[in-house]
């Protein structure tokens, strides 16, 4: 359900129905499609969407450490598509 929230996915109903991509794979990065099914991408349960405000947060010298590669990841993911996964998995 989340992924259709998110507009990656359709539902299609009746016989032989189910879920559908709601654009081209290309068009559908994987970070995307993790944050619709996972809700985040953070590495840290402190910095994840629903997360409660920290009492450490203040203090925290790791914190700057994750914001960091919670970015990098996010980044990274944003700039590769399910087309592109697709493709390399067709290749090898």
């Amino acid at each position: 359900k989340n992924l259709v929230t998110a507009g990656l996915t359709v539902g299609l109903r009746g016989k032989g129905g189910g879920y559908r991509l709601a654009r081209p794979a290309q068009e559908c990065s994987i970070a995307a499609i993790l944050r619709a099914a996972e809700g985040s991408l953070s590495p840290v349960a402190c910095l994840g969407k629903d997360a409660a405000q920290c009492p450490r947060q203040g203090g925290c010298a790791a914190l700057p450490l994750w914001r960091d590669l919670e970015k990098l990841v996010g980044d990274y993911l944003d700039g590769v598509t399910l087309g592109q996964l697709l493709a390399q998995s067709q290749e090898g």
